[in-house]
């Protein structure tokens, strides 16, 4: 019996791959003279964002590269997002429905409870674990522990939603079920259904009602 459900921020509730692929290039530009991929990128979406950085600029003091990054982010971030369609009326049915909900994400609290301040849903959540919040990250099963500890529940009644590999990871790594979004630009389909596939793919937020009731 399902009746917990934590779910990743960037890419699952919120479309954010503007404003961090905007971010990323203006890296790119001011470290390296140059843009750089964007499948690169894409596939880091997900993973802790200092560890990205240390990768893709090895040589730049990562507190450099990160301060780089986010001056630009910060200032874009709030126009550049929106809410995915039917999101928002799944958290509120699924609130409606007395079920406990976290959002476990690799992002810092305060673009965070941006986001979600500005769709009116931060409130619907009973707690939100961000990259501030803990010493390990996705893949590491610790954030997601931490949200149950915190909402005293238990890996077998539990899903996650999420958009990326690090989440799939993280959620098998904290045994608990896996749900992964159909809009998800980090996986193709065949990379979604094979290796590390998840128990389920919602192709529309209504979809993972008919999972968990």
């Amino acid at each position: 019996m399902i009746n917990t459900v934590l779910f990743d921020l960037d890419g699952t509730i919120i479309n954010t791959a503007d404003v961090i692929i905007d971010s990323w290039q203006h890296t790119y530009r001011k470290l390296s003279g140059k843009e750089g991929e964007r499948n690169i990128i894409v596939k880091t979406m997900g993973e802790p964002l200092a560890v990205s950085l240390k990768n893709a600029f090895p040589h730049v003091p990562v507190e450099e590269s990160l301060e780089i990054y986010r001056s630009f982010h910060r200032n874009s971030f709030k126009d550049t997002i929106d809410i995915f369609p039917g999101m928002k009326d799944l958290i509120e049915e699924l609130k409606d429905r007395k079920y406990s909900l976290s959002v476990v994400t690799s992002r810092m609290r305060g673009t965070t409870e941006e986001a979600l301040e500005k769709y009116g849903i931060k409130d619907l959540f009973d707690y939100i674990v961000t990259c501030d919040d803990t010493d390990k990250h996705k893949p590491d099963p610790e954030p997601i522990l931490v949200a149950l500890r915190k909402l005293s529940k238990g890996p077998d009644e539990s899903i996650m939603v999420g958009d990326s590999i690090f989440d799939i990871l993280c959620e098998r790594n904290a045994k608990v079920k896996s749900a992964l979004v159909g809009w998800t630009i980090t996986m193709t389909e065949e990379e979604a259904l094979t290796g590390d596939a998840p128990d389920y793919i919602i192709k529309k937020p209504e979809d993972l009602l008919r999972v968990i009731l």
